[in-house]
């Protein structure tokens, strides 16, 4: 019960949050402007609309739970008022889940309406929709409770700004982390290799959470590689979740 109060304050506050209505305003800007960018390929126009719409959902999200998600411990922290919170038999564990939580409904309410006006714009162009768009967006939104989790580890180690910055990178590697496997053939056998091949495993592979392309050309995805992925999302936000509160209950506060 502590934790659903928290998380529902949460989710109010942040719903107030002029950032995230800046956000959706590009957003949606970007999602109906893609048609202008569908014109440029002939009779591709509707495969570019649903990759842009998936892309868009995917970085504003993610922009939402870095700038929401690095200052939700921060702001409690300046404006003084989780001593008070504090000062109520709360655990902290239940303090940051309970931010956790009052984000990931932000954030499903947000996939879910820019995944609604995505999938009318296209039934609009003439496009048709099958369930691999729908499952696209369904792990962008786990992806986006992956960022969530590391936004809230970092919201309890640094500054906003500088949590943002990290998270963002984060973001930006966590698609990129097939080029630590795929290296010249120079490289087999060396310490560089194991040492970056190690890095493979560890980084969050934010990548496998795209399947875009599939979307985009109607090729369906295996039920097996849904369900893997979003067990890897659930276990590694689990981790860094953990990580999180053993940070925010060694702050001296």
């Amino acid at each position: 019960m502590r934790v659903w109060i928290i998380s529902q304050n949460t989710f109010r506050e942040s719903v107030r949050d002029k950032v995230l209505y800046v956000l959706l305003f590009f957003a949606a800007a970007a999602i109906l402007g893609s048609k202008a960018l569908g014109w440029i390929s002939i009779g591709q126009d509707i495969k570019i609309v649903k990759d842009i719409t998936l892309a868009s959902i995917s970085v504003f999200g993610a922009l939402i739970a870095i700038f929401v998600g690095t200052s939700l411990l921060y702001k409690e922290i300046d404006k003084r008022t989780l001593y008070t919170i504090l000062s109520q038999p709360m655990h902290r564990w239940e303090f940051v889940l309970g931010k956790y939580f009052g984000l990931m409904q932000l954030l499903a309410v947000v996939v879910l309406l820019m995944t609604g006006v995505s999938a009318a714009y296209i039934l609009l162009l003439g496009g048709t929709l099958d369930a691999t768009y729908f499952l696209a967006a369904l792990l962008i939104f786990w992806k986006l409770l992956l960022v969530t989790a590391f936004a809230v580890l970092l919201s309890a180690l640094t500054s906003p700004i500088l949590g943002a910055v990290i998270v963002f990178c984060l973001y930006v590697f966590g698609h990129a982390t097939g080029v630590f496997i795929d290296l010249p053939k120079q490289f087999d056998g060396s310490t560089v290799k194991m040492l970056l091949e190690g890095f493979y495993y560890i980084f969050p592979n934010l990548a496998s959470f795209d399947i875009a392309a599939e979307a985009a050309n109607g090729v369906p995805v295996s039920p097996a590689y849904v369900a893997y992925v979003l067990v890897y999302g659930t276990l590694y936000s689990a981790v860094v979740l953990l990580f999180a509160t053993v940070a925010f209950d060694s702050k001296d506060l």
